[in-house]
């Protein structure tokens, strides 16, 4: 049984890379954005930043739903910002079973993928405020790095490559 937490800033590619390791492993997805409350998205569409109170109900509501599949000894990928150690504490804790995947990539690249993406709350003008607020994972956290350069599929691949070589 295993968690996978893949985290990064929004335009990343946290739910296109979290379906594709979740379709490839048979395990179930969890998208971290399904999990917001309505006050959140409205605040995203409209282009104002969340802030850590803000986040906390959300962010133990996905854990919740973690620890309800670990309890079931079901294996999950989470799609979610996790964009400060703190909010990482929140989903990864003292959980041995639940390991870190970092989509890193410049502000340019996902800037230009976000100006792609159509019918999505998140504007790309929060871009900044992603960057401001993200605390790239240390070496104590044992993350997965993933660099988002290549083409969504050759990404998919070495992440699941890294994550197998991870897993015991």
């Amino acid at each position: 049984m295993t968690i996978v937490v893949v985290m990064g800033v929004s335009g990343s590619g946290k739910t296109t890379v979290a379906a594709g390791l979740a379709r490839g492993e048979g395990w179930t997805l969890l998208e971290g954005d399904s999990f917001h409350p309505a006050a959140n998205i409205a605040k995203m569409e409209a282009g104002t930043p969340l802030t850590d109170e803000d986040r906390w109900p959300w962010l133990h509501a996905i854990a919740d739903r973690q620890d309800e599949l670990r309890a079931a000894g079901q294996s999950a990928v989470v799609a979610c910002s996790a964009l400060k150690r703190s909010y990482r504490d929140i989903l990864i804790g003292d959980r041995p079973d639940t390991l870190l995947m970092y989509l890193r990539g410049s502000k340019a690249l996902i800037a230009e993928r976000m100006k792609a993406r159509k019918h999505h709350f998140m504007p790309p003008a929060l871009l900044d405020s992603q960057f401001a607020t993200l605390e790239e994972p240390g070496p104590n956290e044992h993350p997965i790095v993933v660099d988002i350069g290549p083409p969504v599929e050759v990404m998919i691949q070495h992440a699941i490559r890294q994550l197998k070589e991870h897993l015991p």
